[in-house]
């Protein structure tokens, strides 16, 4: 049906459900009414249901102001002001066949609960008329003017990416990022700082007693800001593609610069080796190495035993808080290693979940386990790793409102193509005292132990 035409149907209901709050505050509803009343009611509300589905199927301009706020007690009927109530008290009498109050009040809530689904249903239509108001103005179907009209923000031929698209990239990262996921994350435009202790404090005992003033002791705290980098991306649209009606362009280029975007994420998080954008907190850098009383060698006929007293070894070492916390991420090599080994009595070192929990079926020692390549060692991809800890200790900072997209034209232009290009500002560091290491990182078979 025409959009145009719905949104008449759709203010013609609702002017007639103000006309009858204000008829039924202002008395003018008597018994005799109700049940027609109440069926004109419910089908109105039934029709406006019916109409607000057929809008969010399409694109719509925006909602009029709407000719009744369910919310707004001001300017109803003066008849409700004025209205006597000197004979209130006498609740018997029901005088010229007039509704009471009880039937009053339920006559209109169900206006009211009509008009607040109305409005739950238009925050569904906003949504969907943000998203295509943000597609339209990136591939240029719309003026700046327009799409700040419709919510967008946008200024000098850059956009900030909707909350409802953002939100997108932001899951498909948290799925890709293990650290995201497992991490701490704070969405702040302000600076994020971390205190963490880096000298005790000394307890005193004394037998006998005190003669002396109790001695100081010292307790020194540091901290660590949050700083954070600029993350970009870029991604490439032909024209001809932006041009086809009916395909949903938002999605394509989200789709492509969340791809680009995560990688880049990933690798500043888990390696922090960009040339002029190093991280001195990546996981792969702060995590502390750990050593194994007796070196495994995975092609040994004991490999399996050896990794298990090695793993059982490495998820002792941490202090005890963050071994309650304790989980392992590991990367693919090391997945293929455990996957084939069996301890000395014959048990495979992953094991099922009774039940799975947030994604993750097995457990290794006892502990979650989860895997990603983004664990790998840089360069050497065949290298087993294995980190185990508390991964909350992993701080992420996201500054509010940064993610935002610039349309490139003329850069791409010879090749019959639109570049995207994706920004956001972002930080994430590992975080612990020294006294407390958050997390430990192991390679299989590349420290030499003491041996047997």
């Amino acid at each position: 049906m025409n959009p145009k035409l719905l949104k008449r149907m759709k203010a013609k209901n609702e002017k007639r459900l103000s006309e009858l709050r204000g008829k039924i505050e202002s008395g003018e509803v008597r018994e005799a009414d109700i049940e027609g009343v109440q069926e004109e009611i419910d089908t109105l509300i039934d029709e406006l249901q019916g109409i607000n589905e057929e809008l969010d199927k399409v694109d719509t301009e925006p909602d009029p102001e709407p000719a009744v706020d369910p919310e707004n007690t001001e300017g109803r009927s003066e008849g409700t002001d004025n209205v006597d109530n000197s004979d209130n008290d006498d609740t018997t009498e029901n005088r010229s066949g007039m509704i009471t109050q009880q039937q009053r009040d339920g006559l209109l809530g169900n206006i009211r609960s009509g008009l607040q689904a109305r409005n739950a249903m238009s925050n569904k239509e906003r949504e969907q008329q943000q998203r295509k108001a943000f597609a339209d103005f990136i591939v240029g179907n719309i003026s700046e003017h327009e799409a700040r009209s419709l919510g967008i923000v946008a200024g000098n031929g850059s956009v900030t990416v909707p909350e409802v698209i953002a939100s997108e990239v932001i899951t498909y990262a948290q799925e890709e990022n293990l650290l995201r996921k497992y991490g701490e994350v704070v969405r702040t435009a302000g600076d994020v700082k971390y205190p963490f202790l880096v000298k005790k404090a000394e307890a005193n005992v004394n037998k006998k007693e005190r003669t002396t003033d109790i001695p100081e002791t010292d307790i020194e705290f540091d901290e660590i800001t949050l700083d954070p980098a600029e993350f970009d991306a870029l991604a490439t649209v032909t024209k001809k593609l932006l041009k086809m009606s009916g395909v949903p362009i938002e999605d394509i280029v989200v789709e492509e610069l969340k791809k680009a975007y995560v990688r880049k994420e990933i690798n500043y998080m888990f390696n922090g080796d960009d040339a002029n954008n190093e991280n001195p907190g990546a996981l792969a850098k702060k995590a502390v190495t750990f050593t194994p009383e007796v070196t495994v060698d995975l092609t040994a006929n004991d490999a399996g035993q050896k990794l298990y007293d090695a793993l059982i070894e490495m998820k002792n070492t941490p202090v005890s808080e963050v071994m309650k916390k304790g989980r392992f991420i590991i990367n693919r090599a090391a997945l293929t290693a455990v996957e084939k080994m069996k301890t000395a009595d014959g048990f495979p070192l992953l094991r099922p979940f009774t039940q799975a929990e947030g994604g993750i079926g097995h457990t290794l020692v006892g502990y979650p386990v989860d895997w990603t390549d983004a664990a790998d060692k840089k360069g050497s991809v065949d290298t087993p790793v294995v980190y185990f800890g508390d991964f909350k200790a992993f701080k992420i900072q996201e500054v509010i409102g940064a993610l935002e997209i610039q349309k490139l034209v003329e850069k791409f232009s010879g090749k019959n193509q639109v570049g995207f290009q994706i920004y956001n500002l972002l930080d994430g560091q590992l975080i612990y005292s020294p006294f407390e290491p958050a997390v430990y990182r192991y390679e299989i078979g590349a420290v030499t132990g003491t041996g047997e």
